[in-house]
This record gives structure tokens, sequence and C-alpha cells, in this order.
């Protein structure tokens, strides 16, 4: 698994406590009744300094898209953690926004990988597939205005392939005091995971 920080862990591999919360593979369904199947592919992390010196890329490590308060489930509190693969190409994503804002972005506590089991997985949320970020501050703006959020969504827009970018405003599905921006339903099983990746048995 050279290509991944830390090890991969499939499905059925994951602890049964790990397991129920998590629901790899199991179908959750969107606003409009849509489903979507949950990741089955996960990194292991095996503390919060593991997280804190794990890059991903060269302007994000993995804790600052993991950290949650008492709202998660009280197992993703505990370690060893396990988040999608897909974290990884989050990351990516958000590389691109920073290498144009030219500045720290700073992504809020419960606002990058959450898994079903937190209080505020309602519905599909993209967090629960570590493929959206709540950024509340850029440098040294905070995120709170009509103007800032939208300021930073055009570029978020612009520059990530495929993004999509919560709408300023109150209502349930808006925002009014961060920036959202998520990849999307993605699943990425790693390619070097060989014949244990789904799909790939007697391959």
């Amino acid at each position: 698994m050279s290509a991944l920080p830390l090890p991969v862990v499939f499905a059925d591999d994951l602890p049964d406590d790990v397991r129920q919360v998590l629901r790899p593979g199991e179908p959750l369904r969107d606003r409009e009744g849509i489903a979507h199947v949950l990741p089955a592919s996960f990194l292991r992390v095996d503390s919060w300094k593991q997280a804190m010196e794990t890059p991903l890329t060269a302007h994000f490590c993995l804790s600052e898209l993991m950290a949650v308060d008492v709202r998660e489930a009280a197992r993703m509190r505990s370690f060893p953690r396990y988040v999608p693969c897909a974290i990884v190409l989050l990351a990516a994503a958000l590389e691109l926004f920073r290498i144009e804002v030219g500045t720290y972005v700073h992504v809020a506590a419960n606002g990058g990988y959450r898994s079903p089991g937190h209080a505020l997985s309602r519905y599909a949320s993209r967090h629960c597939w570590g493929t959206a970020a709540n950024i509340y501050r850029i440098g040294d703006s905070y995120l709170d205005t009509r103007e800032e959020i939208e300021k930073y969504a055009a570029i978020a827009r612009r520059v990530i392939p495929g993004a999509w970018v919560r709408p300023f405003g109150p209502a349930d599905g808006e925002t009014d005091d961060h920036l959202h921006i998520d990849i999307g339903y993605t699943v990425f099983d790693p390619v070097d995971a060989g014949d244990r990746r789904p799909g790939r048995e007697g391959s």
C-alpha cells in the first residue's frame, strides 16, 4: 500500500462494533430518497498523534479532516478509528483550493469525515463518505457573511473539477457560517488493494 499513508481495512475485517456504526456497503438515502452505498474501504488510524503526523497533501494532514466532538458515535471517538479511503481525494481537492487562495484553510470540527452514527449525519451526508469539508476560516477571514462565502465558493467551483458548494442562506441545505465543499458520493477502493477489493474476487 505504498500509495496510501496508512493501512487499508475492508468491511469484512472491521471489528463488529465498528461495522455496526459505519454500516459499510449499506445504502443511505438522501433528502430526495435516493439511496447511496456507504464506503467499504477504510484507512486505519491508531492514534491522534498518528493522525496529526500523517500528511495527505502538502498543506493538509489527516487530523484536520477527522476532528469530531461528542456528537460523534462513542466508538468513533476512540482509537483505532477508521476513515473512508476517499478522504485522500478530498484532501487533493482541498489542496487545489488552498494553492489558489494562497493562505491557511481551516476545517471545522465535525466539518470533515463524520460517521453514519454522528448526530449530524442526517440523510446521506457526503461527510459520511469522507468527501465533504466545512471551512469556517480562510487566512484571517471568517466565513460568516454572504460576501465572504460566495467569494470563496466561486473559487472552489473554478479550481475543483466537479465540486458542489452549498448555497448561502439560513435554510436547511444552505449555509451562512461556513463554506461547504464536497466531491459527491465518491467511493475509493485502492487499486493496489489486490484481490480483496469489492468485485475482484477470483481475478
